[in-house]
């Protein structure tokens, strides 16, 4: 436990119930003996604007919260502030607890909220709280979350210009590549239609694509022949008009959206440069400037939160949920989970493919029995965690050569992939 969590003042106690669409609460201030009633919505913004209530009712001291361990996207959410103590209580502690003082079995959001009110005012001593991280460790975590917000943002202009540039200047998809890069912006904010870049010219049209890596004057010169040739998709004067403008328009968003992400990765990198596990976190392969950040706020500054790796899996929502009821066995992947957090293992197990050989392995591995992509990537990241958790866990950065030989002492399939894929490279050298 921290110092923060040590010494601080419990002002108050909730109970707190998560449901698909709303969260019911009980709230019980330190000073007196009444219990208080409330919900709101499921929605972030509705969590987010309940926490600052309480802050605002509550300016000193620390908010206690008991809530089903289970609810991963919850505790997620509620442990960017550091006033809130959160107490995690395990699904069955919760179940147990209820069966003891309703035998039927009876079960509702009120009366569970009811409980973990209860538990936590009663029996705090036995519940672990969950430690809030240390102030750089959550300035690096909103950071990367409000990145990934804006490239989210990004994206769907993306796709938006995409749709009006289909109905209107199709041609545009093949001559400027990728809509959100700064060539494809430029190229739509000077020639937004089919007419205006016929009208522009060979010379400007040529100087653009040179200035903007078009090196091979053979390719510029079909380029432009295209564009002179090219003939437009509907002659609908108002489909061409509006399609114009909000392709002018969604290109200044996306210029706009640009510096700003820059500016987040900057602030980003100077932040995580600063902490004591950024080498740790660099060190494994693809992770790079993007998700190395993303895999420490993952874990943490707190090395006693997790028991085991089992937990991270299952927290962030990586772990498979099984079924078992009769004859039926049914494994699928966890719906309520912490989006962000499971993005940021699903997306880096899939970037490590490419940067590591017994990634790469494993994962053509599952495609071979039959899973498909996600599904494989699913399966690499459940193994990268218990990687990442034991590295974290011992201080100790990645080091891939040390895990081929420990793969090689166990035995394990990988590893004779690993040296059919050695054998092949060493052949290869010698011819």
């Amino acid at each position: 436990m921290n110092s923060l969590t040590a010494s601080s003042e419990i002002v108050a106690w909730i109970g707190l119930d998560w449901a698909d669409q709303e969260h019911v609460y009980r709230l019980q201030a330190a000073a007196s003996d009444s219990v208080e009633a409330g919900v709101f919505s499921q929605k972030p913004e509705a969590l987010h604007a309940w926490v600052a209530r309480l802050r605002a009712r509550f300016p000193q001291g620390q908010v206690a919260v008991a809530l089903e361990q289970s609810r991963g996207a919850l505790i997620y959410a509620l442990m960017n502030y550091d006033f809130l103590l959160l107490y995690p209580v395990a699904p069955q502690v919760l179940a147990r607890y209820r069966k003891a003082f309703c035998p039927s079995g009876a079960k509702s959001d009120p009366e569970d909220a009811d409980l973990l009110l209860e538990l936590l005012r009663c029996h705090r001593d036995r519940l672990r709280p969950w430690a809030p991280d240390d102030t750089l460790t959550r300035h690096l975590r909103l950071l990367v979350e409000q990145r990934r917000k804006l490239v989210d943002d990004r994206t769907r202009l993306s796709h938006r210009l995409s749709a009006w540039l289909k109905q209107a200047f199709p041609q545009a998809l093949d001559w400027v590549g990728e809509l959100s890069s700064p060539p494809a912006l430029e190229f739509l904010s000077r020639w937004p239609s089919l007419v205006a870049v016929q009208q522009a010219g060979r010379s400007a049209l040529r100087h653009f694509y040179l200035a903007h890596g078009g090196r091979d004057p053979g390719w510029v010169e079909t380029r432009l022949a295209e564009i002179v040739n090219a003939r437009p998709l509907t002659s609908d004067a108002a489909v061409l008009q509006v399609a114009t403008q909000m392709t002018s328009v969604l290109v200044r968003q996306l210029r706009s959206l640009q510096p700003e992400i820059e500016e987040l990765e900057r602030s980003t990198q100077e932040l995580f440069q600063q902490h004591p596990d950024h080498a740790l976190f660099d060190s494994f392969p693809g992770a790079g400037k993007v998700f190395a950040p993303r895999l420490l706020v993952a874990f943490g500054s707190d090395r006693d939160r997790y028991a085991d790796a089992a937990e991270m899996q299952q927290f962030s929502g990586i772990a498979p949920v099984t079924r078992r009821s009769g004859k039926i066995h049914v494994v699928h992947r966890r719906r309520a989970r912490p989006k962000f957090l499971c993005q940021s293992f699903h997306e880096f197990a899939a970037l490590s493919i490419a940067w590591s050989a017994w990634a790469k392995a494993y994962y053509l591995q599952q495609r071979i029995r039959g899973l498909r992509h996600h599904a494989a990537v699913r399966a690499l990241a459940y193994k990268w965690i218990r990687i990442l958790y034991r590295c974290w866990k011992d201080g100790t950065p990645y080091d891939e050569r040390l895990y081929h030989e420990a793969l090689l002492r166990r035995g394990s399939r990988i590893s004779l992939v690993l040296e059919s894929q050695v054998a092949s490279a060493e052949g290869g050298r010698k011819k």
